[in-house]
């Protein structure tokens, strides 16, 4: 099940809770733009299996769905009796591999130059400052820092105290 944690009429966890009440074992992915990590453990510990956080590019959805694909097909192959080993293999099934495909528009390196310019930087960037001297457009440079952040890579904080449209700035993460 597909299940999103913002509902018009309530919410995914207490969609998932009456589901599990119920006796009803289906296996549900989160699809979702909650981030807040109470909400991630909510999700686990009512059995949500895969947790995907919106705007995502069709190449990490079809991603989850090959994770998802390769434990069901793990936990149909099996016996009834598991060993540790098989467990193991179950649950890493479940999770997405590192070297996930970059989403649609964006190039390995171009990436690479700006994570070469944040490593470089003294102080936290915007994303004008990093297209200028990259020669990118602000909203290129901005496409590529939103998915370094998304991905954990870089932080992203509003900065304050400038005049002009608000703006955001990034920090190469250690």
């Amino acid at each position: 099940m597909l299940l999103d944690m913002n509902l018009p009429d309530g919410h995914g966890i207490d969609v998932a809770r009456r589901l599990r009440s119920a006796g009803i074992a289906v296996d549900i992915i989160a699809i979702t733009a909650v981030r807040d990590t109470d909400m991630v453990h909510s999700a686990v510990s009512v059995g949500i299996v895969q947790y995907l956080v919106k705007p995502f590019a069709f190449a990490t959805f079809a991603a989850k769905l090959q994770t998802y694909l390769d434990y069901r097909r793990r936990l149909e192959a099996r016996s009834s009796h598991a060993s540790q080993d098989d467990v193991d293999r179950m649950l890493a099934s479940l999770q997405t591999p590192v070297d996930m495909p970059l989403p649609k528009g964006l190039s390995e390196p171009t990436l690479q130059a700006i994570v070469d310019h944040l490593r470089s930087a003294d102080r936290p960037l915007s994303a004008a400052e990093v297209a200028e001297p990259l020669r990118l457009s602000r909203v290129t440079a901005r496409r590529y820092l939103e998915h370094l952040a998304d991905t954990e890579r870089i932080s992203r904080a509003p900065r304050y105290g400038t005049p002009g449209r608000p703006e955001l700035e990034y920090r190469w993460l250690p």
